[in-house]
């Protein structure tokens, strides 16, 4: 054999040794991205940077947050299902983005089960349906008191059309019969700013996103969507215990990536989330705002997914919601 044709065999066994080796790196070699599809500041948005600080540092990589709002969530989540699926673009994903959007949109540009691999379920926290201090109104009766006195006359915030704040609150309405004006705002920290400078008499959003200012007093909670009342919130009464108890609702979060991820990165990106949402600085971060850790596999989230799509798509259909 030439000596030019050995040099050339050479550097290509050299070339595919190097591309074996590149391939074989185990996940994660690069910076992963993780898509937010909602405005920075919400819910989603604090509760994917909590977590993924914390993966960063387990996993040895950069985590990359791209907040990408818009349609309910679904310009975000739709930009995540289109990724290539080797564990390097994931998404928070959600009640609002995989349940409610699609379930609003007229032609939802992605199939929030056959388009995307749920790894891991977050939870999340109730709604919470506050005011103005200067309202005079100390508990939804009150509440429906007035608004019944004075109809159209009030309004209320929310994170934006199609949201679970707005269900919860139209639900509310309907069960009182009462009027009040929806204001939807592009995510809920620009909802309860508003309302703590009384531009809105109400709010209903995430208690994650109202909690600093229902405990700074700028704001006050008269009710919240869980089951049972929170340790940190003992006189806030829940929706049930008000009369209204259809009104029990998580707004749940997620993550998840594009369909087809590799199982072994789905396995350990659960493994990992669950790891880091037990840890003691972590659950006392959350703790304040109603979330509690939900120990489930992959599988198991994705069975969940199913069963809100199947709970949810009929209510929000029949609501008359219009997503943004």
């Amino acid at each position: 054999m030439k000596p030019d044709a050995l040099l050339r065999g050479a550097l290509l066994a050299c070339a595919l040794a190097w591309a074996g080796a590149a391939h074989a790196q185990p996940w994660p070699a690069k910076p992963v991205r993780l898509i937010v599809p909602f405005p920075p500041g919400g819910t989603a948005d604090t509760l994917g940077r909590i977590v993924v600080g914390k993966l960063g540092d387990t996993l040895g990589q950069t985590f990359v947050i791209e907040n990408r709002s818009g349609a309910g969530g679904l310009i975000g989540s739709e930009l995540a299902a289109q990724a290539k699926p080797d564990g390097y673009t994931l998404v928070v994903s959600g009640v609002a983005s995989h349940v409610l959007a699609p379930a609003l949109a007229a032609k939802a540009p992605f199939d929030p089960l056959k388009d995307a691999t749920h790894i891991a379920l977050l939870g999340g926290p109730p709604a919470v349906f506050a005011v103005h201090p200067s309202l005079p109104a100390r508990s939804v009766k009150e509440f429906v008191a007035l608004a019944r006195a004075r109809p159209a006359e009030l309004s209320y915030g929310s994170p934006g059309n199609g949201t679970m704040g707005q269900l919860v609150a139209e639900r509310f309405k309907k069960l009182a019969g009462i009027q009040v004006t929806h204001v939807p705002y592009k995510g809920a920290a620009i909802a309860v700013v508003d309302v703590m400078a009384g531009h809105i008499q109400s709010l209903s959003t995430t208690l994650t996103t109202a909690s600093a200012a229902i405990r700074s007093g700028r704001i006050r909670a008269l009710a919240i969507s869980s089951d049972a009342r929170l340790k940190d919130y003992p006189g806030v009464p829940t929706f049930r215990e008000s009369g209204y108890g259809e009104l029990v609702a998580t707004i749940w979060f997620g993550l998840s990536g594009p369909a087809g991820m590799p199982p072994e990165i789905v396995q350990r990106l659960n493994a990992e989330v669950q790891r880091v949402l037990r840890l003691p600085d972590v659950r006392e971060r959350l703790r304040p705002d109603g979330f509690e850790p939900n120990a489930v596999d992959a599988d198991a989230f994705t069975r969940f997914v199913a069963a809100e799509i199947q709970r949810w798509g009929p209510i929000v259909r029949a609501s008359g919601a219009r997503a943004d």
